[in-house]
């Protein structure tokens, strides 16, 4: 296990090195691997372990009764999930984690960070709460997206808020066009052709899953 990349992740950043092996021992942290598209935990299951994902990545997702999914967020190497049902363990889970690439996850039983005593504790679980308040913050940014009841202000305000959170005009979104569809709550098709006319009138390029907006200066 890489200690050196699990004290620069968001989870243990700024614990002591020579804490977090008995830490990680005494929160009965397994790794396993995952293939793209695997479901890891399901809606209406209830879970105890929390998860780092150490390579890859996990889409937090919605099912309704009828098998249309809304994507509700990405969770990249480095980043955890199901913290907030870890620590309510008899809470079934309302959305479901799913591999989105060959992922590698590491997993934590979060009763046992609960009461585990060392110095370091304190300092995971106040990065746990950071980490928490960012997550409630990103769900706020998705219901500001999808509060347009077009597609291109949907589109264009995930863009440009994409933008100004990478400082860059160029930047790359950690999702394909399905899952941005799903993201957004559009169609697919929809949201190609919106693309489509975007690329059209000179608003931005875009290859794959990397984007470049455009201003006037750009424009010839």
């Amino acid at each position: 296990m890489d200690i050196q990349f699990l004290l620069r992740t968001p989870l243990f950043l700024g614990a002591a090195p020579e804490e977090l092996e008995s830490l990680l021992a005494a929160m009965e942290a397994t790794q396993r691997r995952f293939p793209r598209g695997e479901g890891i935990l399901r809606a209406g299951e209830d879970t105890a372990r929390f998860y780092l994902v150490l390579s890859g990545g996990v889409t937090v997702e919605h099912h309704d009764a009828w098998g249309n999914r809304t994507i509700l967020g990405h969770v990249a190497a480095g980043e955890v999930f199901a913290e907030t049902y870890a620590c309510l363990p008899q809470q079934p889970m309302m959305v479901s984690a799913v591999a989105s690439q060959e992922t590698v996850l590491l997993s934590l039983n979060a009763a046992a960070l609960l009461t585990h005593s060392c110095p370091s504790r304190d300092l995971i679980l106040t990065n746990l709460l950071r980490i928490t308040a960012e997550k409630n913050l990103a769900l706020s940014r998705r219901i500001f997206y999808t509060s347009s009841k077009t597609i291109r202000g949907r589109l264009l305000s995930y863009l440009s808020d994409q933008a100004v959170l990478q400082g860059s005009l160029t930047f790359s979104i950690p999702f394909d066009r399905q899952q941005l569809a799903d993201y957004l709550g559009v169609d697919r098709s929809a949201l190609s052709n919106e693309l489509s006319k975007l690329r059209r009138e000179g608003l931005l390029t875009t290859r794959k899953n990397r984007f470049s907006l455009l201003t006037q200066a750009d424009l010839p």
